[in-house]
Formats: C-alpha cells, sequence, structure tokens
C-alpha cells in the first residue's frame, strides 16, 4: 500500500498533535498557535488534493474523521484545562458538549452498522460547518491566548460552536432515522 499525497497531510495532521500539546502545555503559546493552523491546514488540503488528483483511498475514508477527531478533541481539551494560564478559556461544558456529540455520533453509526447492516455515512453539510467552526474557534481562542488578552470574539464563536453542535446532532439523528426505515 503506497500513501498518496492526501494521506501524507493526513498523517502529518496527527503527527503534529502532540506537538500542539507539549507546546501548549509549556507556555509556547505562538508556536501552539502556529502548529494547531497548520494541522487544520492539512484538513482543508488533504481532501482537495484526493478530489484534484482522483486518489481516495479507503485508508484516507477512514484516516481524516480520525484525525480530525483527535485534533479538535484535543484542541478542546487543552482549551478547558485551568493549568494552561490562557486568558480565553473554554468552558468545561462546552468541551462536554462538543465531545459527546461525537462520541454519540460514532457510537450510534457503530451500533447501526451491526444492527442493521454495514452502511456509509458520508459526512453531512453541518458537520463539515461544525469542523470549520470549531477550527476558527480554536484557532481564535489560540491566537487570543497568545496576546494574553481575553476576547468577546472567542466568546462569540464559543455560542457559534454550541449552535452547529446542536444542528449537526439533529441533522445525524435525522439521518439515521432515515437510513432505518
Amino acid at each position: 500500500m503506497s500513501l498518496t499525497a492526501a494521506n501524507q497531510l493526513t498523517i502529518t495532521r496527527m503527527l503534529l498533535i502532540p506537538a500542539f500539546v507539549i507546546l501548549l502545555m509549556y507556555g509556547y503559546r505562538g508556536w501552539a498557535l502556529v502548529t494547531f493552523f497548520s494541522a487544520a491546514l492539512t484538513d482543508l488540503f488533504d481532501g482537495f488534493i484526493a478530489r484534484w488528483t482522483g486518489q481516495k483511498t479507503t485508508l484516507g475514508a477512514w484516516l481524516d474523521p480520525m484525525a480530525d477527531k483527535l485534533l479538535l478533541v484535543t484542541m478542546f481539551v487543552m482549551l478547558t484545562l485551568p493549568d494552561i494560564g490562557a486568558p480565553n478559556r473554554l468552558p468545561l461544558w462546552f468541551t462536554v458538549l462538543v465531545i459527546s456529540r461525537d462520541v454519540c455520533i460514532v457510537a450510534t453509526v457503530a451500533v447501526f452498522n451491526l444492527a442493521v447492516g454495514r452502511r456509509t455515512f458520508r459526512p453531512s453539510m453541518f458537520g463539515k460547518v461544525a469542523t470549520g467552526t470549531y477550527i476558527v474557534t480554536g484557532v481564535a481562542a489560540l491566537y487570543f491566548n497568545y496576546l494574553n488578552e481575553p476576547s468577546q470574539l472567542v466568546q462569540a464563536l464559543i455560542y457559534a460552536s454550541l449552535a452547529i453542535t446542536f444542528i449537526s446532532a439533529g441533522d445525524y439523528a435525522l439521518q439515521m432515522t432515515r437510513m432505518g426505515h
């Protein structure tokens, strides 16, 4: 099995996650921002490259969403931790809701596949918007934490992320209901 350029970008995203954590833990907020932003860019480009080159792979179909979840869950947890010393900490309730949405979606898809039979669930537009909103929220929080300034923009993005979390969860629930019939 050869790794396509898109798959290599996805793996790069996964490899940047520990660097992001270490940089934040040791107070290198600027480098943590650059690392997270770079990882987010790989998410933008890996799918584009796979479609453009016609190199969509089964490996990429599994790795890409896994890399997204790992990056975003890590970002949410790190920006929620009180010991990071950041002025724009994400509220614990928010992080729990966002992660719970993802856990529920993954668990429901797994149960659905076991109970009803193997089905492919394509990412919904709302799921893609949620991922984009989460990334923008993370970049904004990291940026204003780098500046060491509380930000109303980050607070607004938290509530925008919360709204799209509920919208996308509802959309996935509707998809499951339709497929079950």
